[in-house]
């Protein structure tokens, strides 16, 4: 734990997790042949002041690359911000993270803390070992985000413009400005350190926070196993059918939930339909998410498979996830 400045101070806290905004290249031209999480947070907070009124200290919680994401990590991260956000001196929490799987930490988060106060996810494109790393504008935005007044919830702050952790998607492969909100667009941006807001701050419904923080430190969680299929041209439902098998055979993680990633407005080939329903009749909770960039799944009163809106199949898959833990997500 590295504090900064004067304790009597409000505090930002940031923690870090790893990823390309941590990450070493043996050049400083090469943007795509690093090692992500080499490098630990209180360094990337280096030459990085404090706005006015408020101190920064830094806590590793991880250091990985984000496509290795688990969710006993997310537990972890989770606690360890339940445990920041509780402080009278903490104004808000800034954790650095990878951006392949930057959005399902942040909805998880939101769907497991419901904050108060501000929770600000960034990232970097590029490795701190770049020639022109973008990570620590990134991390300055972040900081001013968390240190807004009033703000509150779950954000993503990349490239200056602030996503909410319902919306944001990862939509490019190498540009500094990979994330987008689809239709519902930014909740904001960051203007030299300034704060300009467009919408409301995510907000969970009052009473929906997760119950999952209680379990005991060491105990073990069981996290249920819940499984993405795309639906497409000549799919088929070869794999449910393997699943239903699986269960059968009675192995030890059987998948207990699926979540079909789904053509249009919710649509899904009909032979993997079917196979779905079988699943559904078996006890296997399946939902359905469009696997579109934007828009939601409008229902039909005809639907035999429930539909995730307006939630992308790897948030749906978390959200099912935290239902059968037995959360209220």
């Amino acid at each position: 734990m590295v504090n900064s400045l004067s304790p009597s101070l409000r505090r930002i806290v940031v923690l870090g997790t790893g990823g390309t905004i941590a990450g070493r290249a043996a050049s400083g031209g090469d943007n795509i042949g690093y090692t992500a999480g080499q490098v630990g947070v209180a360094d990337l907070l280096g030459g990085i002041e404090a706005p006015e009124g408020l101190a920064l200290a830094a806590e590793q919680v991880a250091q990985l690359d984000s496509k290795d994401m688990e969710p006993g990590v997310w537990l972890q991260l989770a606690r360890r911000c339940a445990f920041w956000l509780a402080e009278a001196d903490v104004a808000g929490v800034v954790i650095t993270h990878g951006t392949d799987t930057l959005e399902e930490t942040a909805f998880f988060l939101q769907a497991v803390l419901a904050p108060g106060k501000p929770v600000v996810l960034t990232c970097a494109m590029r490795p701190a070992s770049s020639l022109s790393p973008d990570g620590p504008q990134n991390v300055r935005d972040a900081i001013a985000v968390a240190a807004t007044p009033a703000s509150r919830g779950v954000t993503v702050v990349c490239a200056g413009a602030i996503h909410s952790a319902f919306d944001v998607q990862k939509v490019h492969t190498y540009r500094q400005d990979a994330f987008a909100s689809g239709d519902a667009g930014p909740v904001g941006y960051v203007e030299e350190g300034a704060v300009r807001r467009l919408r409301d701050w995510p907000e969970s419904p009052t009473g929906r926070s997760s119950k999952i923080l209680e379990t005991g430190e060491g105990a073990p969680m069981q996290w249920p196993r819940v499984e993405i299929l795309t639906s497409h041209a000549g799919a088929t439902g070869t794999i449910v059918d393997l699943l239903l098998q699986e269960r059968a055979a009675g192995i030890a993680e059987p998948v207990r939930g699926l979540v079909l990633a789904a053509t249009g407005n919710g649509t899904v080939h009909h032979a993997l339909e079917a196979a779905a329903l079988r699943a559904q009749d078996a006890g296997i909770a399946v939902l359905r998410a469009t696997r579109c960039a934007s828009g939601r799944i409008l229902p039909r009163p005809d639907d035999k498979l429930r539909d995730a809106g307006a939630l992308t199949p790897v948030k749906a898959r978390i959200a099912l996830m935290l239902e059968l833990i037995g959360t209220t997500a």
